[in-house]
């Protein structure tokens, strides 16, 4: 008879070689989580490579989920729980795991030619170095290969359906669900209906192992999470951006026009996007990153919203396109979810290094407005943010997200349709001044008086014939000019309608009102400063903490914000942008940078850690 035991919480990870099916197997363990109703945080971390050299630990890839019955902020600090298909998983991994942790280890991948090729002289399941953990030797490959023996598949496929029996074992153990599992293998083996039921037998296989082999007397439950009333689904970064940009489509009662060309970790965007043409969204995979950007200004020019999506390296190819969407004062949006560089850099690995290029990576004097969201399900508003100003003021707007971000997965409330915001868009239909003739003319830099916005003319308009191209413009007819003073005034008037886009105040978290201390931070940062934050305050440690979604133009309160903290400490995925920006902007303002460019997100035992000290010393 099984022992049933009650959690609070618990930290999973899922590793192997790349083609073990890592990240598949994490992201169904994770489904059937959220659908039981725990709160859930994710952190995928794989390699570059589509396949890389197995058995290695650079050939290590990774899924680690971290779920409980309340709310949580991050994918956890360390893994409870350790399930490792080989010796390169094992070595890569174990440093992370928690004291006394658990491991489930596929005895099956560990030959002497497997042991020797990560450096271990010594079996490590034999020769004691694994006594202060829990270990589980499973022979996952022998186990699977037996229980597919009546199922129409060569060894070979049996074998790879390993992961199932994996992910059927730590299902029983921690009381999940599997019939979701065994309704998406069988939509995603459709044409090989063979493969999709010895897939799950072996989730069947590794289910009942759990239930009758004698290792594992224990078995655990971790209740649903106490989550505000609604419709949840789980959704990663970059599905809630696609999402968030087909409703911003929608809300516009516009055409969406995605321009992108593939390039990791942005294309799940892309990828998303191409499925809801019934929303009017049109997806071109262009030829390379230029012809993608200039796709999506041409149709914001014929009057769609135009969008395009990319990580730093393409982004830098876009740039004299966004320069000259900033100087023909047409909406655009352009994501960047940044990843670690420079150049190729990491490509899989996450990094918040691309602020300071999304504010001035452009020629000339060429301001746009920056958001950046603050955790997957942020995305979707964000979206909705950035295409409200877009639309508003005529201007390109960058959205920055991060791998973290883009492939984590948290638990999303759905919102209802008559909540999204309204984005309709007024375009030029007659002319709006007046000739020195007394003839009726369309002035297409003819501006509004609140948003400095410029009309938006459909091409065919009749009468509204205009003159376009990135050559300076003379204020109001548009028409060319190299005039000194019109040139200064037209970068002037554009850097004033960036500066004067509304956007909400910033929002402090200091529940005592004493705090000397404030942690300022943005984007990805937002979990492992929250995880922080709350850690501290159980100490009884009094401390503020603010986090900017938008960081050009930055809410209007923020100088004043600042100066009510003696210090602010500014965590960052990078040296110190941010905290450039602080200094640049509000020269007062004794910000404290703490950051690490790692390609890994922060820990929040590591900001505990630091936040202390900066405290401590005053």
């Amino acid at each position: 008879m099984n022992t049933v035991r009650q959690l609070d919480r618990v930290v999973i990870r899922f590793a192997g070689d790349s083609g073990d099916g890592m990240q598949l197997t994490g992201d169904r363990f994770t489904a059937e989580t959220a659908k039981l109703g725990n709160d859930l945080s994710t952190l995928p971390n794989y390699p570059a490579e589509i396949r890389a050299p197995a058995g290695t630990l650079p050939g290590v890839s990774s899924f680690q989920i971290h779920f409980a019955d309340t709310d949580i902020l991050t994918p956890g600090d360390q893994p409870e729980v350790l399930i490792a298909m080989n010796p390169a998983a094992l070595k890569a991994n174990l440093r992370d795991l928690k004291p006394g942790g658990t491991i489930v280890v596929n005895t099956d991948e560990f030959t002497k030619r497997n042991l020797t090729k990560v450096g271990y002289d010594e079996n490590p399941l034999e020769d004691g170095s694994l006594d202060d953990y829990q270990v589980y030797p499973v022979a996952l490959a022998t186990l699977t290969i037996g229980a597919l023996a009546e199922h129409e598949v060569s060894k070979k496929d049996a074998e790879r359906s390993k992961n199932m029996f994996a992910l059927g074992l730590v299902s029983w153990m921690y009381s999940r669900p599997t019939e979701a599992t065994e309704e998406f293998l069988r939509g995603k083996f459709k044409a090989k209906p063979v493969i999709a039921e010895a897939n799950i037998a072996a989730l069947k296989a590794g289910w009942n192992y759990g239930e009758t082999a004698e290792a594992f007397a224990v078995r655990f439950e971790i209740p649903p999470a106490k989550l505000a009333a609604g419709t949840y689904r789980n959704i990663t970064g970059n599905t809630a951006l696609a999402w968030g940009i087909t409703a911003s489509g929608v809300a516009s009662g516009l055409p969406v026009f995605l321009g992108a060309y593939p390039i990791t970790p942005a294309s799940d965007i892309l990828h998303e996007l191409s499925k809801h043409k019934r929303f009017g969204v049109t997806t071109v995979q262009a030829e390379d990153e230029i012809a993608a950007v200039g796709a999506a200004l041409g149709a914001s020019y014929g009057g769609a919203l135009g969008v395009t999506t990319s990580s730093g390296p393409g982004i830098a190819l876009k740039s004299e396109t966004i320069s000259l969407a900033v100087s023909l004062e047409l909406p655009l949006v352009v994501v960047d979810v940044q990843r670690a560089g420079p150049s190729t850099g990491m490509p899989t690995k996450t990094e918040q290094a691309d602020l300071v290029m999304a504010m001035f990576g452009r020629h000339g004097e060429a301001p746009i407005a920056v958001l950046a969201p603050q955790s997957p399900s942020d995305c979707f508003d964000i979206m909705l943010e950035a295409a409200r100003i877009a639309l508003t003021y005529r201007t390109p707007v960058m959205v920055l997200s991060d791998g973290y971000i883009a492939n984590g997965a948290e638990p999303w409330k759905l919102p209802e349709l008559a909540d999204l915001p309204d984005l309709s868009v007024e375009f030029a239909t007659e002319p709006n001044a007046v000739d020195a003739k007394g003839e009726e003319i369309f002035l297409p830099f003819q501006r509004d008086p609140e948003t400095l916005a410029r009309p938006w003319a459909v091409p065919g308009t009749p009468g509204l014939q205009h003159r376009i191209g990135g050559i300076e413009k003379a204020d109001g007819t548009g028409d060319i000019s190299y005039d000194p003073i019109n040139h200064d005034h037209m970068v002037r008037t554009r850097a004033a309608k960036i500066a004067g886009v509304e956007v909400p105040d910033l929002e402090v978290d200091d529940p005592t009102g004493d705090a000397n201390v404030l942690v300022l931070g943005w984007g990805s940062t937002w979990g492992p400063i929250g995880a922080a934050v709350r850690s501290l305050r159980e100490k009884g440690v009094s401390i503020a903490r603010a986090h900017l979604r938008y960081l050009n133009p930055m809410p209007r309160n923020t100088a004043r914000v600042l100066e009510q903290y003696d210090k602010v400490v500014v965590p960052e995925m990078n040296l110190g942008q941010l905290a450039l920006l602080l200094r640049g902007n509000f020269p007062g303002t004794d910000v404290v940078g703490y950051n690490k460019v790692r390609g890994l997100p922060f820990t929040s035992n590591e900001l505990t850690d630091a936040l202390e000290e900066v405290i401590k010393n005053g």
